[in-house]
């Protein structure tokens, strides 16, 4: 037998209505949205299920995603208690998701802690001086050699494939750097609509400010691995998912390396949980040969 990865998508995948159908089943999920809801001070609630404006602003698309993911996470256990993860691993933000699924952050914590992950963020560079793009068609290497050579801020913020790549800083160095890949042979540089330049460098001032609210969570160790966004490899210790979350913030995002990983571990099936496909589309790139699921609303756990 193979091992099973859960898998956790990030920003980018929410839409309005995700969770709705497990929130209507299950009174423990309703009453999990109260309590969240009551904590931040506004209904998230209301803005997952009806709010399309407001869930696309960074600091409502983090909490809502790990709320819709925990969500589904919850439903699953619940109509497939035999189905467990032999490690967890999210892109992005869905790290958070990730931690949570693991036992290493409460649920309530790891919405809380992703609302102020995302102010912090969209406060830390005024709107119009970041960008971001997706590059396909050329090598991390060949990417990373051209951003060299770029005046200003510019670096590589996700390794999602082995063809695509995410590149993130400061809007005129982004704009030179698509230029130049186009020139080099990329295939496609499609500039992403986002207001704020996501694990890059012009992040690290904020990362200090997001460590201090990391101090008032409790952090204990995953009861199953996590993989780690930074380094592609296992997160087994409270203290190592503290250290990692307080440079995710300005660090890339490793996503080939740990899907690579996870192979090499043993693991054959990878199982998406949350809104959308874009995780099963990007392990699928990275080697065919696996099986892959996803979990986006309750009839897709009766196919599992």
């Amino acid at each position: 037998m193979g091992r099973t990865a859960f898998i956790f998508p990030g920003q980018g995948s929410q839409q309005v209505g995700m969770g709705k159908d497990v929130y209507d089943k299950y009174p423990e999920i309703r009453e999990l949205h109260g309590r969240i809801n009551r904590r931040l001070g506004f209904s998230l609630t209301d803005i997952m299920f009806g709010d399309e404006e407001k869930l696309n602003l960074t600091i409502y698309t983090q909490p809502a995603l790990v709320l819709a993911s925990y969500s589904l996470l919850y439903a699953l256990g619940r109509e497939k208690p035999e189905l467990k993860p032999d490690y967890t691993a999210g892109h992005s933000l869905g790290e958070f998701s990730a931690l949570v699924s693991a036992g290493s952050i409460d649920v309530e914590d790891g919405v809380w802690i992703t609302y102020i992950r995302g102010k912090l963020m969209q406060e830390a560079v005024p709107e119009g001086k970041g960008g971001m793009a997706a590059v396909i068609g050329l090598s991390p290497q060949e990417i990373e050699e051209t951003l060299e050579g770029i005046d200003g801020i510019v670096e590589i913020a996700n390794y999602n494939s082995p063809e695509q790549t995410v590149i993130s800083g400061e809007r005129e160095a982004v704009e030179k750097a698509v230029q130049l890949l186009k020139e080099k042979g990329a295939k496609k540089v499609v500039p992403l609509a986002v207001s704020v330049p996501a694990h890059s460098s012009l992040l690290k001032e904020k990362a200090e400010e997001f460590k201090k609210y990391l101090q008032k969570i409790e952090i204990k160790d995953p009861q199953v691995p996590v993989i780690s966004n930074i380094t592609a490899r296992p997160l087994t210790t409270g203290e190592e998912v503290r250290s990692e979350l307080e440079k995710h913030f300005y660090s890339p995002v490793r996503w080939t390396q740990s899907v690579e990983f996870l192979i090499n571990q043993g693991v054959d099936r990878f199982i998406e949980i949350g809104p959308k496909k874009v995780l099963t589309g990007l392990v699928r790139r990275i080697n065919k040969s696996v099986n892959t699921a996803n979990v986006q609303q309750l009839e897709d756990i009766q196919k599992l």
